[in-house]
């Protein structure tokens, strides 16, 4: 065996390990495009029919609309507030940063029922946001971890003398900020806003504490359904969630191989990232 390669048994255990991972959600392809009425497995013949009934239904539709906007939202709260705790945690120094770390990455470690019943009493005892906003708040609580963990390693790896070098050339924190630390960081923001958007696009707790009749989001509708009826439909609704998951993937990983070269108009030097 050569000792510059991995034998045989490290590959066959890492195939077995994603044949189990995959093979149940793979199963979830057949049934989706199935003439059945009802699930079963193997199908008996194949057809669109699902997939266009899910595609004419207004209220999945609704459901995956409401879904991306939430989703979107929470990113983007996830995102602010992440951006400026990593720059907090990584670049300046005060009492009590292990413990503000700690609770940041908090929510990530505990079990999302109890975060979800949690934001369930608070917000009832709050009574000032409606249902739609609730959830974008509390999905952004469960993205924050993971967007922080992201930036922080992007910024810990990021040269900190460019931005040093810009202030002692009269650049303000804001002009810095704005024009080497973004620019820079890209790639990780890019990374952290795909992550957050999937956590939020397929959380079904949170959602299904917060939300009302009104404003059931695709997870929430799912688990509904399920509830009252097996039939391919909700296969054809789960492959369509399967498929964002795997498009936003894949956009990620092609972004990766894409030059990452910044230019940083302040020093005017390139910085490949």
């Amino acid at each position: 065996m050569n000792g510059n390669r991995p034998g045989w048994l490290p590959l066959l255990i890492t195939l077995l390990t994603l044949a189990l991972l995959l093979v149940p959600i793979a199963t979830i392809f057949p049934l989706a495009f199935s003439t059945n009425s009802y699930l079963s497995f193997p199908p008996q013949g194949f057809s669109l029919k699902w997939m266009r009934a899910i595609l004419q239904d207004s209220k999945w539709l609704q459901a995956i609309g409401l879904s991306f906007t939430i989703a979107l939202m929470s990113t983007l709260l996830a995102m602010v507030l992440a951006l400026f705790a990593a720059l907090a945690l990584v670049r300046c120094r005060f009492v009590g940063k292990t413990l503000v770390y700690a609770l940041i990455v908090l929510p990530m470690i505990v079990p999302n029922v109890i975060v979800a019943l949690t934001l369930f009493f608070f917000f009832s005892e709050l009574a000032l946001f409606n249902s739609f906003t609730r959830i974008v708040i509390g999905h952004a609580l469960i993205a924050l971890p993971i967007a922080t963990i992201i930036l922080s390693s992007t910024l810990q790896g990021m040269d900190y003398r460019l931005e040093q070098a810009a202030m002692s050339l009269g650049a303000s924190h804001f002009n810095v900020l704005r024009r080497i630390t973004l620019p820079l960081a890209a790639p990780g923001m890019f990374s952290a806003a795909i992550f957050s958007f999937l956590s939020s696009f397929d959380e079904l707790l949170i959602a299904l504490f917060l939300s009302d009749h009104g404003s059931q989001t695709l997870s929430v509708r799912i688990w509904n359904t399920v509830q009252f009826q097996l039939d391919p439909s909700i296969a054809a609704v789960s492959v369509l969630s399967i498929g964002v998951t795997i498009v936003t993937l894949g956009i990620r990983s092609c972004i990766q191989y894409v030059d990452c070269s910044v230019k940083c108009p302040v020093l005017d030097v390139e910085y490949s990232g």
